[in-house]
């Protein structure tokens, strides 16, 4: 936290622009170093750009815009400097390479976001939000980052935390006055309010599914026999031609991978071969690696020729969908529940099927404005520990314990709700968190 640290905070390669970042108690001494113009940057007022050159001992680096951000009000909480400047990969690294010369450090992945945790700029939960608002890949995802960003997730959690703390503080009072017991219908109010607690972290808990879903993706396989039409719904799902369409059987040997937006959820979309018994071996290969797909989709939709009669089995968990209506629906196929689609026609296309995707991966009933808040598997980890902890003292009241027992359960609940928002921080954790960000962030 003594160094003063610097890295090229937009993407190597060639661009209009680039912004180098320093943060630390230096950085306006080197920027006045390296930077010339009518005002050093040691003159600037707080976040007031300045035109000027980067020079070093044989002259003109770069021309440049340099910012300067006085502690506390930096986004680190300490002196900060950006330096705005053409956006080339030896420009930048020339830029960065006299930084480090003059006095800085390379700064490590995550750490300019660390330095505004540790400095009280923001919780656990809106850094995290930081690489959620970056890595978004839909509207949806971007908004709930967003939202956590802004801090909603960590006033749900100070809430729980605040109110778990009022009930550790009656109970040690009883702890601390031993002639006075916990009498019954003081014990009925304290586990009235326990169990008020624990609907809120388990209602925190249930956005762990779609926090996972607009994070990572649903992933998506369309799975089904020969012919029934898998490549031609990846196409339409896509919006293009992505996988060749032919009347022959086993046109698809390989799996195909796509990403594509479906009502603000990322859905990943993997073609595969059509599953049948087959001499070809480089076509078993390919059926082979269809089952393997299966056994790692988060959804599998089952596709079929409505057209003809049902020749397998539709199990359980699976989304079917009846291609080919355009021609007719089998008798056989009468009473299934599923999505009656067909890749030919627009008018009975691909909406329906979006809706019934969208609502297997995030909920039935649910809407796109039900995820402003979303946890993730951290969060998820140390909620379930406090509910168990946090269940654990409710049946300590029940069983009547004495108020050590319970205050021990409390404890542990506290601690756990702490660790989402890093109230409880360790070395081991933070340094895990921010290893996972991208460099000058």
């Amino acid at each position: 936290m003594q160094d003063t640290i610097a890295a090229v905070s937009t993407p190597f390669g060639e661009g209009a622009i680039a912004v180098i970042r320093m943060s630390g108690p230096q950085s306006i001494a080197i920027a006045d170093v390296v930077f010339r113009s009518k005002r050093r940057a040691s003159e600037l007022p707080s976040r007031m750009q300045q035109f000027g050159s980067i020079v070093d001992e044989n002259g003109v680096l770069d021309e440049v815009l340099v910012s300067v951000f006085r502690a506390p009000a930096s986004y680190t909480g300490e002196e900060m400097v950006e330096i705005a400047c053409h956006g080339g990969i030896l420009v930048t690294r020339r830029l960065l390479g006299l930084l480090l010369e003059r006095g800085a450090r390379s700064a490590g992945p995550g750490e300019f976001t660390q330095r505004a945790f540790l400095n009280g700029k923001m919780d656990l939960t809106q850094a995290e939000a930081v690489m959620d608002l970056i890595r978004a890949q839909t509207d949806l995802g971007l908004r709930a980052a967003t939202e956590q960003l802004e801090g909603r997730l960590g006033e749900r959690i100070c809430e729980i935390r605040d109110a778990l703390l009022d009930l550790l503080a009656h109970v040690e009072a009883y702890i601390d006055f031993p002639e006075e017991d916990i009498q019954p219908d003081t014990g009925a109010v304290l586990v009235a309010r326990l169990e008020s607690v624990r609907e809120r972290i388990r209602l925190l808990l249930r956005t762990a599914d779609q926090g996972r879903v607009l994070r990572e993706g649903v992933r998506t396989v369309i799975y089904g026999a020969p012919n029934v039409g898998k490549s031609s719904l990846l196409n339409r799902l896509l919006g293009y031609e992505r996988a060749i369409v032919s009347e022959i059987p086993g046109t698809t040997r390989d799996t195909i991978e796509e990403v594509v937006n479906l009502r603000g959820i990322p859905v990943r979309l993997v073609d595969t071969a059509g599953v049948r018994d087959s001499e070809c071996a480089i076509e078993r290969q390919g059926i082979a690696r269809t089952l393997q797909h299966l056994e790692r989709a988060d959804l599998i939709l089952h596709v079929v020729d409505a057209s003809q009669p049902r020749t397998e089995a539709v199990e359980p968990g699976r989304l079917l969908v009846l291609n080919k209506i355009d021609l007719g629906e089998h008798p056989s196929w009468v009473g299934y529940d599923g999505v009656r689609i067909s890749c030919l026609d627009n008018v009975r296309g691909i909406e329906p099927l979006a809706d019934a995707i969208f609502e297997r991966a995030m909920g039935r009933g649910m809407t796109s404005g039900d995820f402003a808040i979303a946890i993730n598997a951290r969060h998820q980890a140390c909620l379930k520990t406090a509910e168990q902890h946090a269940q654990a003292a409710g049946a300590a009241f029940a069983n009547g314990l004495s108020a050590e027992f319970i205050a021990l359960e409390l404890r542990s609940a506290l601690d756990a709700v702490g660790d989402v928002v890093g109230r409880v921080e360790t070395e081991d954790l933070i340094g895990k968190i921010f290893s996972t960000f991208c460099l000058g962030k």
